[in-house]
């Protein structure tokens, strides 16, 4: 938001009545609602409001600042006849379905998975795959929501709980190995920015068994570098990402050294990731997103910057106070906490 007031666009902010008091730079927004709703995916409320505000206001663009919101703002922008991404493009980065079925298309190679619809076909599914396997809700963000299963017993009675929820749920192979994430800037389906990093531990291992959430950045002229980029840009073309910030993941398998795709995601990478690439790169992603914004809809070409060539590495951790006292951590390299 703020560097598009910089570059002169006129900023509305739309958002929920529980985040109204949060410290928002409002010299960076020029108009500010919030709407007394669970939540801005709640329909038809959200479309309601939207397109009031559009009798007395020309919308150009709309950004979602939350990976939640990315369906809500395809929606909006076919509703509107806006250029950008729409719902079916949008479902891509969110549906972890969808996304594996159009990667798979494309020839990218992902882990074996299946759609937990046809219970003949998820019969013949554990039959042919060893497990363990993952149960994956398709419309959650991150590891939110996904169990580890080691016998088909424990699938069938997890669909049972679910009901009529489980056509909202695949199964995958789970394929041991070390867990990747390339952010990207994207502009007419070309990544003309990106940076690899690795995690300390898998997403979901923290999700689910606690601990320390710690990424660092990859080398950019190792091979592992080399390798995520190809992936990458195979990914954002079966994705048909065409403008905006990607996080994708991917999985260095233990057992035969391949990158498979594991997810994406149309945003900026959240747990403060962006800190750590702006730092290692001098690339802020949210600067870059509505840089391209702006420049899409005024019709002008967008440049990515010139990164530059340093290391960064971030831990998250939870804590059991309010306000911990990190003092401690007074080493020379600490540059954000």
């Amino acid at each position: 938001m703020q560097e598009a007031k910089r570059l002169g666009a006129h900023v509305i902010l739309v958002t929920i009545d529980e985040l109204k008091d949060d410290p928002w730079d409002h010299a960076a927004i020029d108009e500010f609602f919030h709407l007394p709703i669970a939540g801005l995916s709640k329909q038809p409320d959200i479309t309601y409001a939207v397109s009031y505000l559009a009798r007395s206001r020309v919308i150009d663009r709309i950004v979602a600042l939350d990976d939640f919101d990315v369906e809500t703002a395809g929606d909006l922008r076919e509703h509107l006849r806006m250029a950008g991404m729409g719902a079916s493009e949008a479902r891509l980065v969110r549906d972890k379905l969808a996304m594996r079925v159009a990667a798979q298309a494309a020839g990218v190679m992902i882990p074996p998975f299946v759609h937990t619809l046809n219970h003949a076909q998820v019969a013949d599914f554990m039959a042919r795959v060893p497990p363990p396997w993952v149960l994956k809700p398709r419309g959650e963000a991150s590891a939110m929501g996904i169990r580890k299963l080691h016998h088909a017993d424990e699938l069938w009675a997890r669909l049972n709980e679910l009901g009529d929820r489980q056509s909202f749920y695949l199964l995958e192979q789970f394929i041991p190995g070390d867990v990747y994430h390339v952010d990207s800037v994207i502009w007419d389906g070309e990544v003309l920015f990106s940076a690899a990093s690795k995690y300390g531990v898998p997403p979901m291992a923290v999700y689910h068994g606690g601990g320390v959430f710690a990424t660092s950045n990859v080398a950019s002229t190792s091979q592992e570098a080399a390798g995520l980029a190809v992936a990458n840009s195979a990914v954002v073309h079966a994705l048909q990402m065409r403008r905006g910030v990607g996080h994708i993941e991917f999985i260095h398998s233990h057992a035969d050294g391949k990158f498979y795709f594991l997810e994406a995601a149309g945003r900026v990478g959240g747990a403060s990731i962006d800190l750590m690439i702006e730092h290692a790169t001098g690339v802020n992603l949210w600067r870059e997103w509505a840089r391209l914004e702006v420049a899409q809809a005024r019709h002008e070409s967008y440049t990515a910057p010139v990164p530059e060539q340093h290391f960064a590495g971030l831990l998250v951790s939870l804590a059991r106070q309010e306000w911990p006292d990190t003092s401690a951590y007074n080493d020379a390299e600490v540059v954000w906490r």
